[in-house]
């Protein structure tokens, strides 16, 4: 099996996130800057949790091989993504301090943690079924956002977001970790017990990723 299988494996739910109305709403420039300054900050405390789930992966690792795949991510997600989040709100008045302080939504809560179990209780290959989703569907997104016509980008407060996670850096990072991804995956059954549950949990941290998304629409 690959990563494609998981994806099929939860069509519906990948298309609700992927072309979820937060989204659409952030590529015509029409998103309340209250809903996106709301997601901002739980993407900043969700960044944090993510980046312990691929120090995880570390520990977890079989051999050097697998040690070496998680490193990239860690340096990326603490160098460049929550950097980003911090010099973006930074314009808007709000300071990284500010934003550590920041209490986690119950979504956020449901999300990181439900990665971090996965890892805790499973192996290096159950903890990146989880961790894929967002990944994988950030890199689908900015893609499909910077190839619409539909999107709006001069005057747009979202511009730089949608250049991010469409522009080149992040697009080879994701293509290279879903190399990686489909090389642990490659030798798992689709039918297979181990095949199935895999598919459960991206579907899981798919949903939650839909979840995350409505939060900022309806928290705000």
């Amino acid at each position: 099996m690959n990563h494609q299988d998981l994806i099929q494996a939860c069509q519906s739910e990948w298309n609700e996130y992927t072309e979820h109305h937060f989204v659409q709403q952030l590529a015509l420039g029409e998103l309340a800057h209250s809903s996106f300054l709301h997601y901002l900050k739980q993407d900043f405390l969700f960044l944090k949790q993510y980046t312990r789930a691929y120090a995880l992966a570390i520990y977890k690792a079989r051999t050097l091989a697998e040690m070496r795949m998680a490193l990239p991510s860690v340096q990326a997600l603490l160098d460049s993504e929550i950097a980003h989040h911090v010099a973006y709100c930074g314009e808007w008045g709000i300071s990284e301090s500010e934003m550590e302080e920041e209490p986690e939504a119950f979504g956020t809560v449901a999300y990181t943690r439900f990665v971090l179990d996965t890892g805790m209780s499973g192996d290096v290959i159950d903890l990146y079924a989880a961790l894929a989703p967002c990944s994988i569907g950030y890199a689908v997104i900015g893609a499909q956002l910077l190839a619409s016509e539909s999107t709006v980008l001069e005057g747009n407060p979202y511009a730089n977001w949608i250049k991010m996670y469409g522009g080149e850096e992040f697009q080879k990072g994701v293509e290279k970790s879903v190399k990686q991804l489909d090389i642990l995956l490659n030798d798992i059954e689709l039918e297979s017990q181990r095949g199935q549950r895999l598919c459960h949990i991206f579907k899981t941290a798919t949903r939650m990723e839909v979840a995350f998304w409505q939060q900022g629409l309806d928290d705000a």
